[in-house]
């Protein structure tokens, strides 16, 4: 069979029928959609522009035309791409799991479900990710070491001379608390150490 667009990895394009009355301009549609061009629609066996001749309102679930159809005219919409709908958890919609307690203090944090212990484990943005430190200098031509924190590593950093990115074990290594050039950074160079972790 044939279809509009890509064929669908699975399932078939959803048709709707829509009957006008000649003044009506907005209709309820049957999926809600992402935008207007995730829908095809026919007036009348004529192909109707997105955007120029319908729009969409009550985010994606109604057809606007920019015109009423006419009563007479015979109209359909295929639906090419449904709108994803996303769930989110209510209030004590998880049952059978220890209480996490929260503090005014607690900041950004992320939720993991722990298998081995069947239980929800808080974890703190501080505990995934140190704050990055950036580190400045200015190449004088003949200094290729530079201090950086006790533990970060050439996977954990990022190096630029003037901008320009440079690549790790390469252009630099780190050991203990020193980051190293292979090469001394010319005099006047921009030398910026971004450490993402640490």
């Amino acid at each position: 069979m044939a279809y509009l667009g890509r064929t669908p990895a699975w399932g078939s394009y959803e048709k709707q029928n829509i009957t006008p009355d000649g003044s009506t301009t907005t209709f309820s549609l049957n999926y809600t959609v992402g935008s207007e061009s995730a829908i095809f629609v026919s007036v009348a066996g004529v192909p109707q522009e997105p955007v120029t001749a319908y729009t969409l309102t009550g985010g994606g679930s109604s057809i606007v035309f920019s015109e009423a159809p006419g009563a007479s005219d015979s109209i359909f919409v295929i639906f090419l791409g449904i709108a994803l709908d996303v769930p989110t958890i209510g209030t004590n919609s998880i049952t059978n799991q220890t209480e996490l307690s929260e503090t005014a203090n607690d900041g950004d944090f992320l939720l993991l479900y722990d298998t081995s212990t069947t239980s929800l484990k808080k974890i703190t943005r501080q505990n995934l990710i140190g704050a990055a430190t950036t580190r400045t200098a200015t190449g004088d031509g003949s200094t290729t070491g530079f201090t950086v924190t006790s533990g970060v590593t050439v996977d954990t950093v990022l190096v630029t001379e003037n901008g320009v990115l440079q690549t790790p074990t390469t252009d630099y290594t780190i050991s203990g608390t020193t980051l190293t050039f292979g090469t001394a950074p010319a005099s006047g160079v921009a030398i910026q150490i971004r450490e993402l972790f640490n």
